[in-house]
C-alpha cells in the first residue's frame, strides 16, 4: 500500500478564501463590458482555470481574439486585488497544518492555474511561501486543469510518484486534474459543497477538521485514486 510522501495545494479557495472576491471583479467587469454573464455559475463550472479561459467561456457570444482576453484578464485580476487588497488571510488552520506536515516529514508543493504575479500576491504577503518545495503556475505546463499537467509536473519535480500524493482541491476541474494525475484528492468545501465532488478522500471546510496524521492514516486505507468520470 503506497504511504503518503506529498501534499499538493491548489492556491485559490484553498490557501485562502478569496473565491467570492474572484466573482465580484468577473462581475464587475462583466457589466464594464456589457456582457450579460453570471460570475458565480461560471466559477462553479470552470474555477480553476485561468481567468483568460473562463472570460473566452463569458465572451462566447461574442468570441474575442487572445489578446483581447489576456488583457482583459489584466483587468480582472486589478479589480480581484483592489477588493481582496486588506482582507487577505490564510484559511483556518492552515498555517497550523502545514507546520504539521512539515514536522511530519511530508513534501509540499503548489500546483495552480494562476500566474507568479497572482501567487505573490497571496504567498508572499501571508509568509506562506516558506512552506512549498516547489511551486507550479499556469506558465510550467502546457494544459491547464482539468488535464492532468499541473498536479503531474508538481510530483515530478517533488519527486515524488504520483501514488504517494494527495491532492487539496475546492474546484471540480481540479478534482479532475488530481484523478487525471493519478492522485487522491481532498475536497476543501469553501467554494462548493462536499456532494458536488465526484470522490474525494475526505472533505473538510477548513484545515481545524484535519491532521497530517489523520490524513495519512486515510491514506493508507483508500487504495488506488479514482479515475475521472467527467
Amino acid at each position: 500500500m503506497p504511504d503518503l510522501q506529498a501534499l499538493i495545494f491548489d492556491m485559490d479557495g484553498v490557501l485562502v478564501d478569496n473565491t467570492p472576491v474572484q466573482a465580484r471583479a468577473f462581475q464587475l467587469l462583466f457589466r464594464d463590458q456589457g456582457v450579460q454573464a453570471d460570475a458565480i455559475s461560471l466559477l462553479r463550472r470552470l474555477n480553476g482555470a485561468p481567468a483568460s479561459e473562463i472570460l473566452k467561456e463569458a465572451f462566447a457570444s461574442h468570441p474575442q481574439p487572445t489578446d483581447k482576453l489576456e488583457e482583459l484578464a489584466g483587468q480582472r485580476e486589478f479589480l480581484y486585488r483592489t477588493l481582496y487588497w486588506d482582507d487577505r488571510r490564510p484559511l483556518p488552520g492552515l498555517v497550523e497544518f502545514l507546520e504539521g506536515a512539515r514536522a511530519a516529514g511530508l513534501k509540499i508543493g503548489l500546483g495552480t492555474g494562476s500566474g507568479q504575479e497572482t501567487i505573490g500576491y497571496i504567498l508572499d504577503d501571508l509568509n506562506l511561501r516558506r512552506f512549498f518545495d516547489v511551486v507550479i503556475t499556469k506558465d510550467d505546463v502546457d494544459k491547464g486543469k482539468p488535464h492532468a499537467d499541473t498536479y503531474a509536473v508538481t510530483a515530478e519535480k517533488l519527486s515524488v510518484n504520483p501514488a504517494h500524493c494527495v491532492v487539496f482541491e475546492d474546484a471540480l476541474l481540479g478534482e479532475q486534474a488530481a484523478y487525471r494525475a493519478r492522485m487522491h484528492c481532498v475536497a476543501v468545501a469553501s467554494t462548493l459543497p462536499g456532494r458536488d465532488f465526484q470522490t474525494p478522500l475526505l472533505v473538510i471546510r477548513d484545515f481545524t477538521e484535519l491532521t497530517p496524521a489523520q490524513l495519512r492514516e486515510v491514506f493508507a486505507a483508500a487504495g488506488a485514486a479514482p479515475a475521472s468520470s467527467r
